[in-house]
């Protein structure tokens, strides 16, 4: 998956696809945070205070340990696919970060490697308002995970396939 906004360079589909190929991970995320790539690249400081906010919530939460759940560039295996209900997932941004709990919720590991990015006025970006409904369902999705996690809660959503 690659978000065709132009931040992200294409160049590392094949090496995120040969570990998943190779049987090293069956999940690889393009991070912007690794390597510090955003802010270099561009990233308006807010967005990269709101997405560090963001991930270290959501990792206490999920107990996890990612650099970014913000990314929009991500490879799956076809098990990954089969194996989490992708299609009980919203139809707005929140489905990346819904997936990815659906991901870990499974018990699939996930890997990170370092990806350039550039922000720039022609790319596509969400306006204030929309990046703070985003932000809330984040903090939803990982509430959730944690809740299911403990067996105080159940979503539908994090059901691993049977």
């Amino acid at each position: 998956m690659l978000h065709p906004d132009y931040q992200y360079t294409p160049k590392l589909i094949q090496s995120m696809c040969f570990l998943i190929a190779n049987e090293v991970y069956e999940v690889v995320l393009g991070s912007r945070i690794l390597g510090k790539g955003a802010l270099r690249g561009g990233m308006p400081y807010y967005k990269y205070v709101a997405n560090r906010f963001l991930t270290l919530t959501q990792n206490l939460l999920m107990n996890q340990k990612l650099s970014e759940y913000h990314t929009g560039y991500r490879a799956f295996s076809g098990n990954v696919l089969r194996s989490i209900q992708y299609n009980l997932n919203s139809d707005d941004f929140i489905f990346d970060n819904q997936m990815i709990a659906q991901i870990f919720f499974a018990g699939f590991e996930i890997a990170e490697i370092t990806c350039p990015t550039k922000y720039f006025k022609e790319a596509s970006s969400i306006n204030f308002k929309r990046s703070s409904i985003y932000g809330l369902g984040v903090l939803k999705v990982s509430l959730s995970y944690c809740l299911q996690k403990l067996g105080i809660a159940h979503f539908s959503f994090l059901k691993p396939v049977k």
